[in-house]
């Protein structure tokens, strides 16, 4: 690190390395500082399926998948009901295949389109991802690349200040031991990348009262810090309510039974043993569906074929592996081992498999299920969850914080959960991959604008 200070430092060792990685690429002096000593298996980044949505991509054209910045903007704009922001998704849809074809030339991330079934709210095959699809296989490629090219990581450090100098641009980053101890770094330009606010149990009761009392499966660190940086300096902020939950939460081992077994044909009983929505329109918004369901639990219904063709997900096996997943012969052992209501189960079978088979439509509006269910079935009690907030700091398409007026606070970025995102409101328009795309793709925004930025001051 230079006597005069790094040209950015990095508040958050997750998706915030992306910026940590291009900017040094670009020739610049960079600092991480990270709260916590088990980021590597505590941070967001690292609990994620590793989704990234790359829309244009040469993984695309090679499978003759024709997309568009454009078309993701677009299916941002449908999913959110027009809410959510398009500056921010055009900005993303238009940087992403750049960015994961720079993960795997410049970084050496192995990447591979996902084919294999289809996420909710895309409209092509855009999501990138690495083997194994879980995030600990990202992080850890990241962490290594950083460590291999001599970028400094200060930890366990929590960014808590970022101080101005008298033209209103940034001076310092303020950065606290877990002694107490506080050191001022001077430096041209922070990220905040330090996430959301999902562990701030105030902060999301204030915000998002219907998911509440949900389990938090994300990061302890995430705890607003952002926020209350961006407030002190003027920042504005919007997009509060919005999150991404998720209804496939094993109760049983905590792990995340994932919702390919939905897109693969599974279903969602709740404890009267019946249906109760749409599973297909979407993991994140089914979470707030499920807490509204008797006692806030439910059981995820799939069959020996869904299990096998989840088995490519990490986070599925795990689940496996610790015993989540019941075996029932029939429907009255499904009904037995669930403890649900026998008649209530076997309609619900019986049901299932004719809209399966196109024999009737679905009383909810599901118009697909890859293949009826065949005993003997599998099942696990699943809960809703909190995974991650997607509110938080306005930015540009350079990922400049925002003043309330609507000019950047020079020096100042936010990428992920400290960003205000591109899921509109509420967890209705999240689409798979706008958590990861936001906190990768906006830090190598703004590392090339720090870059340019330093370049052009010379």
């Amino acid at each position: 690190m230079s006597a005069d200070g790094p040209d950015l430092v990095v508040a958050g060792a997750g998706g915030g390395l992306v910026a940590a990685l291009r900017a040094a690429q670009l020739g610049l002096d960079v600092l991480v500082v990270e709260a916590s000593e088990h980021f590597r298996r505590g941070n967001n980044t690292s609990m994620s399926t590793a989704m990234i949505p790359g829309a244009g991509s040469r993984w695309q054209r090679e499978a003759g998948i024709k997309d568009s910045g454009e078309l993701f903007a677009a299916d941002v704009e449908r999913k959110t009901k027009g809410q959510g922001d398009q500056r921010i998704a055009r900005a993303l849809g238009d940087v992403s295949a750049t960015l994961v074809e720079w993960l795997a030339d410049d970084i050496g991330l192995g990447l591979s389109l996902v084919t294999d079934f289809h996420y909710p709210g895309h409209s092509v095959d855009r999501c990138h991802t690495v083997e194994g699809r879980h995030g600990t296989v990202l992080l850890d490629h990241l962490v290594d690349r950083v460590r291999q090219g001599g970028i400094d990581i200060l930890v366990p450090a929590r960014l808590v200040d970022v101080t101005l100098d008298d033209a209103g641009e940034v001076r310092a980053a303020v950065v606290e031991r877990p002694d107490g101890s506080r050191e001022e770094i001077p430096t041209r330009a922070v990220l905040l990348a330090t996430n959301g606010y999902g562990a701030d149990r105030a902060l999301v009761a204030e915000h998002l009262p219907e998911i509440a009392n949900a389990v938090y499966h994300g990061s302890e660190t995430s705890r607003g810090d952002a926020l209350r940086i961006g407030a002190a300096l003027g920042a504005q902020s919007a997009f509060l309510d919005s999150y991404q939950g998720h209804a496939a939460l094993s109760s049983r081992a905590a792990t995340l039974v994932g919702w390919a077994t939905v897109m693969h044909g599974g279903f969602m009983l709740d404890l009267t043993g019946r249906r109760f929505g749409n599973e297909t329109s979407g993991y994140s918004e089914y979470a707030a569906a499920l807490a509204a369901r008797p006692e806030a639990t439910g059981w995820l219904v799939l069959d020996q074929r869904i299990h096998d063709a989840c088995l490519s997900f990490t986070d599925f096996r795990q689940s496996v592996e610790s015993g989540a997943l019941l075996p029932a012969a029939d429907a009255a052992a499904l009904a037995a081992v669930t403890g649900l209501p026998a008649a209530a189960v076997a309609e619900e079978l019986a049901e299932t498999d004719a809209v399966a088979r196109g024999e009737r439509p679905d009383r909810f509006g599901r118009t697909f299920f890859e293949a009826p269910l065949e005993a003997p079935y599998l099942t696990a009690r699943v809960v809703p969850a909190l995974f991650h907030t997607q509110g938080g700091l306005v930015v540009d398409e350079h990922a400049r914080v925002l003043r309330a007026g609507g000019e950047p606070i020079p020096g100042l970025y936010a990428s992920g959960g400290a960003a205000s995102g591109i899921s509109g409101h509420g967890a209705a328009g999240y689409l798979a991959g706008n958590g990861l795309l936001p906190a990768l793709g906006l830090a190598y925004l703004a590392a090339n604008h720090v870059a340019a930025s330093i370049e052009g001051a010379r």
